[in-house]
């Protein structure tokens, strides 16, 4: 393994073109794509979203995403089919669910004879490239070129992988990825189009800021959303005490009561620095309780926040470029999140369930010429649909195999008479991180039903009278004739999608590790004190 400082390396990969027997348009009538795609990115930590969600607070401005908004289609009900990082990757590449590419939770490898949309438009011309996050156990296939993380990957100074070399790099790793994606834009075959997916690791946790956002919102107290004290007594028995509450479940390194344990030594002290004097303050106050819940509350939101910005900054370096480079006009971009997540919504963090901050996930789509300016769609479309998306604009047939639809006619402004009226959604890993309980339902756009098959719990949600979600009215009788339509639209989509009769469970079970599990204490009792003592394998949560 090489090390190089992020700012000056020079790492030369081979451009490997494959050729393709299939009958394609010519290459100077297909547009380049750019698929930019973060990770647990909730929508409504966008702003350009949030005058569209029903749900969640006002969080700061992110310039550069509503700036692709503004030039493009923002998705207002886009959703994922399994709101978990490498299962919707795994879906995002082969258009299907789970079950059918074999990737149900994190610890399944995608196959290396799956067929993807990188793949399919490999073989038709196009030059491929891949940078940052892959998260799928398996050495990636399709592309001319990659360069990436291990696992979730580190928030500082990084080892990137190639097909033939892995290199460190000295940085925040969101600017190292967004440096190795823009080389490959300067040094690609120009006469030939091209996509490239910038895969950023950001804002998973830890959620440690970049060191020009380690000093921002210091001084700002962020709004607590209205259901931050919810105690889910509306709702079915799993969503009472998953191991997910801020104020019960953040550990030190979430916190940053703990700093990285990966930093150089200049890295290191400005990072702790930066903390210090807050830190110090908390020790003083000696709060416990509600008071705890809410400064942990404020210090999640703030570094998520950071980490937003940031990642804000790496979209509008990619525009820049495109535009320096003169790409823009015959290039796609597409923005998007592996799946949405709580920000104190439910008093939670992280995601997993089929409630509206999880299940939802932003998708922006500029594409000059074709998608109207600061247009807004709120067709149900789904992570499902992208592969599909992306063959259909780069003229290549999608397989019989693959399980979604193009939104490029919704692009061009004519949605299809036939598109969909309901979305399935499935989650399979249980009892893994965060004690979420297996699930599976539909959702249409005025309602939601969600089983705990496991179990045998149901909730039925309004979503026009509870937006938030806070009252199932499963038992309700005057929504019997709307529970029945919905399981009957639930069993079409089960057998639509060759959802198994028997659900298929993880081959891999897999139980989260003694020191992330919930520390036997009353919450009422529990001090700073007994939360720093919770130490933990920084680089493993997943």
């Amino acid at each position: 393994m090489r090390t190089a400082n992020a700012s000056l390396a020079v790492l030369l990969l081979p451009l490997v073109a494959m050729s393709s027997g299939n009958s394609t348009p010519p290459a100077a009538s297909r547009p380049n794509i750019v698929f930019l795609f973060s990770d647990d990115h909730a929508a409504h930590a966008i702003s350009a979203y949030q005058q569209s969600l029903k749900y969640g607070v006002k969080l700061p401005r992110t310039p550069n995403l509503d700036r692709l908004a503004h030039d493009g289609m923002l998705f207002v009900n886009s959703f994922v089919t399994n709101s978990i990082c490498g299962p919707a990757r795994a879906t995002v590449l082969t258009g299907q669910y789970g079950h059918l590419n074999g990737v149900m939770t994190n610890n399944e490898p995608i196959h290396p004879t799956a067929v993807t949309f990188p793949k399919l438009m490999q073989e038709a011309g196009y030059q491929t490239a891949l940078f940052g996050k892959w998260h799928l156990r398996t050495r990636p296939e399709g592309f001319d070129n990659y360069e990436i993380l291990a696992g979730q990957g580190p928030y500082y100074n990084p080892v990137l992988h190639s097909g033939d070399d892995s290199v460190r790099y000295i940085g925040y790793t969101l600017d190292v990825v967004t440096d190795r994606a823009t080389k490959w834009l300067h040094n690609r075959e120009a006469s030939k189009p091209f996509m490239m997916m910038l895969t950023f690791n950001a804002p998973h946790r830890w959620w440690d800021p970049g060191p020009d956002q380690l000093a921002k919102y210091r001084d700002t107290t962020f709004e607590i959303p209205r259901t931050f004290w919810d105690d889910a007594s509306g709702r079915a028995s799993p969503a009472k005490d998953p191991e997910m509450k801020i104020a019960l479940d953040l550990v030190p390194r979430d916190l940053k009561l703990e700093p990285p344990n990966n930093l150089t030594p200049d890295q290191l002290a400005t990072y702790v620095a930066a903390y210090r004097e807050e830190n110090a303050k908390l020790q003083l106050a000696g709060l416990k309780g509600d008071e705890l819940a809410k400064w942990k509350y404020q210090r999640f939101i703030a570094d998520y926040m950071r980490v937003i910005s940031a990642l804000d900054d790496q979209v509008g370096r990619i525009l820049d470029e495109l535009d320096k480079a003169g790409l823009s006009k015959n290039t796609i971009v597409v923005y998007s999140s592996d799946q949405g997540f709580f920000l104190g919504d439910h008093g939670w963090f992280d995601k997993r369930w089929m409630y509206e901050e999880s299940l939802r996930t932003p998708l922006i789509v500029k594409w000059p010429g074709i998608v109207k300016a600061g247009s807004r769609n709120s067709d149900l479309v789904m992570n499902l649909d992208l592969a599909e998306t992306f063959l259909d604009i780069a003229g290549v047939r999608k397989p019989a195999a693959m399980q979604g639809e193009s939104i490029v006619p919704i692009l061009k402004g004519s949605t299809p008479r036939n598109w969909r009226d309901a979305i399935y959604y499935q989650y399979f890993e249980y009892p893994g991180w965060h004690a979420v309980r297996r699930q599976y339902g539909v959702r249409t756009k005025s309602y939601k039903l969600i089983h705990y098959y496991e179990i045998g719990e149901w909730e039925l949600f309004d979503l026009d009278k509870d937006p938030e979600e806070l009252r199932s009215v499963y038992a309700d009788k005057s929504y019997a004739g709307v529970r029945r339509d919905m399981e009957l639209k639930l069993a079409a989509l089960r057998k639509q999608y060759k959802v198994p009769e028997k659900d298929p469970a993880p081959y891999y079970p897999w139980e989260l590790p003694p020191q992330y599990r919930r520390p036997e204490l009353p919450g009422s009792t529990r001090s700073v004190d007994e939360l720093t003592r919770r130490s933990v394998d920084h680089d493993s949560h997943r």
